[in-house]
């Protein structure tokens, strides 16, 4: 029975923070409007910056350091680093702060993604970087660690569930 276990809870654990193919939302066809105010809080480009740091850091699920993070270890520890404390995980993040349509999404907001087969949220993203026609958010994956994507990346996309501010 513990071996059973063991063998779900290892399995579970590589689907997270992954990949696969799924269609959702195309969230970049609205970025390209010159309307909209690129200008973060203060607070939020602090987050980001801080988060940059661990870029090329090695993927561990659980990790919240240098010697290996996930995800939602990275998110939290940069919003931690502000004094903003987050639930642990990525699903329980998405059920903080304010969602937001795609054009509204600035520095330091969160990015929510449904990978592999799982019809819940089980990936986070930052965003660190907005210019007309991209989102750039830093994120740590299975097989990269802690990288830099954008929306624009077909995976992304298609993976894409929702975008939310906690400031």
């Amino acid at each position: 029975m513990k071996k059973l276990l063991f063998l779900f809870f290892l399995i579970v654990t590589l689907a997270s923070c992954g990949s696969s193919k799924r269609s959702f939302k195309n969230p970049n066809q609205v970025h390209k409007s010159s309307s909209y105010k690129y200008d973060p809080v203060p607070e939020a480009s602090k987050v980001a910056d801080y988060a940059l740091k661990f870029q090329g850091t090695k993927y561990k699920w659980g990790g919240t350091t240098r010697k290996g993070m996930d995800c939602s270890g990275l998110v939290y520890i940069a919003f931690q680093k502000e004094n903003i404390q987050l639930p642990r995980t990525s699903h329980a993040m998405a059920q903080e702060g304010r969602r937001l349509r795609v054009n509204e999404i600035n520095v330091g907001d969160l990015l929510f993604f449904h990978t592999g087969k799982s019809l819940k949220i089980n990936h986070v993203g930052l965003v660190v970087e907005i210019v007309p026609g991209q989102v750039s958010f830093i994120h740590s994956t299975t097989h990269g660690g802690v990288i830099i994507s954008s929306l624009n990346e077909t995976y992304w996309n298609h993976s894409f569930a929702e975008a939310r501010r906690v400031f």
